[in-house]
């Protein structure tokens, strides 16, 4: 009985969502049949970040140099996490699918887009204990009303079956938004910012990190060193857009 009311309120809210958003194109807005997705023009626009890639930062290559290989750019600059993957670049489609989850109130696109990084972080999600989206500080909750990367985080732990710990790690340092800073001024901004709420809910464990973007690393990094800090075995980072202009 209590599944079937489950299924039920599934469906309402299901109704009321189309509702306020007519089933459309996440993209260009294009009426669907049914549900959010993207039309043919659009979903053929989409740079999907598929192998070959670097085995720590997946990062594209534009040749197959072999299986495990490890970028340039993982070996000078080693993260402080221990692999990354992502769906697509961010650019086009999947930028206005970013956007429109972050700034404009669209969380109805977080479960297709966290279908999208259950399929990117395949190899990640079987050995992940525990999702944990990257948190924001208490004030930019308080006005955007709700954080982009737990919406993503929810629904990647309900299509993977893996808990959800959205206040194990928080953000103590209210930093200045990140767009518009160096590398060097992003990972000053992010450093010290984040605390780990319960190290027992840490310790031991391969913890899945879920951001929404991966520009240049410093936040993911910082929140990973918090995380390893307090005893993390492993700290894997899964996002739904990588900010990449060409294959390296």
């Amino acid at each position: 009985m209590a599944h079937r009311s489950l299924r039920g309120f599934e469906r309402l809210g299901h109704a009321c969502r189309d509702l306020i958003y007519p089933p459309g194109c996440a993209g260009c807005g294009l009426p669907l049949a049914e549900g959010v997705g993207l039309c043919p023009p659009c979903w053929a626009s989409v740079r999907f970040i598929e192998q070959p890639y670097c085995a720590v930062l997946g990062l594209p290559f534009s040749y197959d140099p072999g299986e495990g290989m490890v970028s340039a750019e993982a070996i000078a600059n080693p993260p402080a996490f221990d692999r990354l993957r992502s769906v697509a670049v961010h650019d086009g489609v999947v930028r206005d699918m970013v956007h429109g989850l972050k700034y404009a109130d669209r969380t109805d696109l977080a479960p297709l887009m966290a279908a999208w990084m259950a399929r990117a972080g395949c190899d990640l999600l079987p050995d992940a204990e525990v999702i944990i989206p990257v948190p924001l500080h208490r004030w930019r909750l308080f006005s955007r009303q709700y954080n982009q990367s737990a919406e993503l985080g929810r629904w990647l732990a309900r299509e993977a079956g893996l808990p959800f710990r959205p206040l194990l790690l928080r953000r103590v340092k209210a930093t200045e938004k990140q767009v518009g800073l160096t590398k060097k001024g992003r990972a000053d901004n992010v450093r010290g910012a984040f605390q780990v709420r319960d190290r027992e809910g840490v310790a031991g464990r391969h913890l899945l990190l879920v951001d929404d973007v991966y520009t240049t690393g410093a936040t993911v990094n910082a929140a990973a060193r918090a995380l390893k800090r307090a005893g993390a075995a492993k700290v894997s980072v899964l996002t739904f857009a990588m900010a990449l202009s060409t294959p390296i």
